[in-house]
């Protein structure tokens, strides 16, 4: 099945790595000119498909400056996709333990992140009266854990409440609003793993598929719900964990 795109522009958030760098490169090869906002700059060779704004994703300021000088220059936004977030393992400790202010800047850049660049974006589209947007939430939104993360789970659930809404409240400009939740995708978050290679096979083990998920995968997702083969599709979640939250 080829997929279909109306749109010719979007915007991708922590898209310097990870999924959100698979989510760039292919939209860029489908002729799909992608803003990148990160703090990092994407390792990829230069193409006339690709910018790249520099920007502290807990900043107003800066997202709204390079968004606004964006679209002065593209007239549009088709669609967006918020890939960006943060995962402290050294940080982002049980209630207890946990400082307020890692609190903070996870939801910041995980959540209000999103809050900023749709709140900025939104108007564009509905003057368009066409938008899709992608936001990668994680299996971690849906229960609790024995372990800590509180503050990275809290957010991506967060984000899932968020998106429901935005789906139903711009629907009727035909704006559509999904979540992706990923289950274990290797990316550098999860550099854990080379110190700790037993924790990934032990992982393995208990995923239905037996192995952990590329970020291609993740990216081959937001693609569909992108396109207008999803274009019935609003307001939902679709799991990507190889199975690992069908277990009982």
């Amino acid at each position: 099945m080829k997929l279909i795109f109306k749109g010719k522009v979007a915007l991708v958030t922590g898209g310097s790595g990870g999924i959100g760098l698979d989510v760039s490169k292919k939209l860029a090869k489908l002729n799909i000119k992608v803003l990148i906002l990160d703090i990092n700059k994407p390792e990829i060779s230069r193409n006339k498909f690709i910018y790249f704004e520099q920007v502290d994703l807990s900043n107003e300021n800066e997202i709204n400056q390079a968004i606004g000088k964006f679209i002065k220059k593209e007239k549009r936004i088709d669609y967006v996709v918020n890939a960006a977030g943060v995962l402290w393992f050294d940080k982002d400790l049980g209630l207890e333990k946990i400082k307020t202010n890692i609190w903070d800047k996870v939801f910041s850049i995980n959540l209000k992140s999103m809050l900023i660049v749709l709140k900025k974006i939104l108007p564009n589209m509905k003057k368009n009266k066409f938008g899709s947007i992608v936001n990668i939430s994680s299996v971690d939104a849906l229960s609790g854990d024995d372990k800590p993360q509180e503050a990275y789970g809290a957010s991506k659930a967060a984000m899932i409440r968020l998106s429901k809404s935005i789906a139903i409240q711009y629907a009727s400009k035909n704006i559509r609003s999904n979540s992706i939740l990923p289950g274990p995708v290797d990316t550098p978050m999860q550099k854990r793993w080379g110190e700790n290679p037993n924790a990934k096979k032990n992982l393995i083990k208990i995923i239905p598929l037996q192995r952990i998920g590329k970020p291609e995968n993740i990216a081959d997702t937001v693609l569909f719900l992108l396109s207008e083969q999803s274009c019935f599709i609003t307001g939902t979640e679709i799991i990507v964990d190889g199975g690992l939250k069908a277990r009982p």
